[in-house]
């Protein structure tokens, strides 16, 4: 199996594919594949990028990730013991080239357009659970019926999107592991100082055409990414180990500079930590 982009290994006369992880931690490296991923998660918690964004995952919630849309799924060992994860994989000729256009099924078609960007289920989640802990022990035939109650809830619960720009070409196998290399780098080391030259030997480029290249496929610059990806795992501490001061949860995230934290994380919140720490509580 190719890494990024990979092929999800099915049955030849399997229309779409049930999955069950149930490990220490989810596969963490970057990868995209054609078919459509429903998501559960049943337990653990940890880092979801998807697309250009980085989002956080927990225990009990519904993730649908888009065809060839690259995500990876990084698990919080620190918070969580077993990851557990129920997911179905399709993609929209898994039935034919025209059964999704069958007039039957026009209200289905806003959860191919929300899964375009991917996204997070907010509303109707117990409805969502309840389906697909029906899932394992049932037969195909109610395995298919189930997944059609999947998208019918798709279509109309409330959601947030995953991803504000999604990379409209597949990567290329050698793009891929560059790729790849990049966001395991940067996701392992954050918490670190990591300089443009340092990633640049990382991806095998030069500094500019590794700035141009990033910028390219994620629509923003390497910085902004890096800084947003210590942020979201400063918003955690914040949130989940209040004996830490503002200054602590800086330094464990990556931010060496008191006003560079702060005003990062203004920018991005729109307020600064202290007050996002309050507004928690």
């Amino acid at each position: 199996m190719k890494v990024l982009p990979f092929k999800i290994p099915k049955p030849e006369n399997d229309a779409f594919i049930f999955q069950v992880d149930y490990a220490d931690a989810f596969y963490d490296k970057l990868h995209q594949h054609e078919e459509i991923q429903i998501s559960f998660i049943v337990a653990g918690e940890g880092t979801l990028i998807v697309g250009d964004t980085i989002n956080y995952y927990t225990k009990d919630d519904v993730l649908v990730i888009g065809s060839n849309i690259p995500h990876v799924f990084k698990s919080d060992l620190n918070a969580s013991g077993t990851s557990h994860m129920l997911s179905l994989f399709f993609s929209k000729q898994s039935f034919g080239s025209h059964f999704f256009k069958l007039d039957t099924l026009n209200e289905l078609g806003l959860f191919f357009k929300r899964a375009k960007h991917g996204f997070k289920v907010t509303s109707k989640k117990n409805q969502f659970k309840n389906w697909f802990l029906k899932i394992e022990n049932s037969t195909k035939l109610n395995q298919f019926i189930i997944l059609l109650q999947l998208l019918k809830l798709g279509s109309t619960c409330n959601y947030k999107s995953l991803s504000s720009f999604i990379y409209d070409k597949k990567y290329s196998d050698n793009e891929g592991h560059r790729m790849r290399n990049v966001f395991t780098y940067t996701m392992d080391n954050f918490e670190s100082d990591i300089t443009l030259n340092t990633i640049a030997e990382v991806a095998n480029m030069t500094k500019n055409a590794f700035c141009k290249y990033f910028k390219k496929r994620t629509n923003k610059t390497y910085i902004q990414f890096l800084n947003e990806l210590r942020l979201e795992h400063a918003c955690k501490l914040l949130l989940s180990n209040k004996d830490l001061t503002v200054s602590e949860v800086a330094e464990k995230s990556g931010f060496n500079n008191m006003s560079n934290f702060n005003r990062q994380f203004k920018v991005v919140k729109n307020m600064n930590p202290s007050e996002f720490r309050k507004q928690a509580l």
